[in-house]
């Protein structure tokens, strides 16, 4: 593809050969543009921005200064083998925010969805899978293998440790570190992350039917208070009336799903 001749490319600019740049992006002084990048259309790098390795950044994205985008993983067990970012659409990405490519043992590829907001100093590592409409609130930090589903908030200056999984719509406390999977629309906040309910504001704000909410209400006490290991629980609200909302039935496919790391669970 090349640079399109729409683009508007500051003089002070390095764009690398090799690299692909959209129609109508418009890329700031200063900035950095590796050989193996793909700009889709109408991006724009403000200033002083690195985009490098083999990373594509979607249409309509906007990257403000002093990001690095598509750099090395922050791993010892690298060893230089080539991996991949791949950034979707209509990203806003802050000041100072760092996403890495993925590694070999990884998989390979870091992936962020569609729509996120990347506030200023946050960090996706290698490897972490990113859905859509995602936002990361400032110097907050995504670890690797981590899987950050649709719809979820993670408050500043808060870690998510590595291969946890984040379940949609949840929202992550400020200051609060998450060593645990997190149930969808699941509200965990506190240093150490306990899980305090559900994320009630996100679901009103998305226009969630009340007798919707009412069941997961009803499915999260049978989670917090029931007998059993945490997954017989979830087993047990199959069989429940709450367990007939499709929103409960996504809490307990996410419970009953693969995970590297145990579940944070009502205190």
């Amino acid at each position: 593809m090349g640079i399109d001749p729409s683009a508007q490319i500051h003089p002070s600019a390095v764009i690398e050969q090799g690299a692909n740049v959209g129609p109508d992006c418009h890329i700031g002084p200063f900035c950095v543009v590796g050989s193996e990048v793909t700009l889709g259309a109408r991006v724009t790098l403000k200033s002083h921005v690195v985009v490098t390795g083999w990373t594509d950044l979607g249409d309509d994205s906007t990257v403000f200064p002093f990001a690095n985008i598509g750099d090395v993983p922050q791993d010892l067990k690298y060893g230089g083998e080539r991996t991949r970012l791949i950034v979707g659409k209509r990203n806003r990405i802050r000041e100072g925010v760092t996403m890495n490519t993925g590694t070999e043992g990884g998989g390979g590829i870091t992936k962020v969805g569609d729509d996120g907001l990347f506030m200023a100093g946050a960090h996706v590592a290698h490897d972490a899978q990113v859905g859509d409409r995602v936002i990361m609130a400032n110097n907050s930090a995504v670890a690797g293998h981590c899987v950050i589903s649709d719809d979820v908030i993670i408050g500043g200056l808060s870690g998510v440790h590595q291969f946890v999984r984040i379940g949609r719509g949840a929202i992550i406390g400020a200051v609060t570190m998450v060593t645990h999977d997190v149930i969808p629309y699941g509200l965990v906040q506190g240093p150490r992350g306990g899980l305090d309910g559900l994320n009630l504001v996100g679901l009103k704000r998305r226009g969630v039917a009340r007798e919707d909410i009412m069941a997961l209400r009803a499915a999260f006490q049978a989670l917090a208070q029931g007998e059993g290991a945490f997954q017989d629980r979830a087993r047990r609200l199959q069989d429940d009336e709450a367990g007939q909302s499709p929103y409960v039935r996504e809490i307990v496919s996410f419970v009953l799903g693969d995970s590297d790391r145990s579940f944070l669970t009502p205190g």
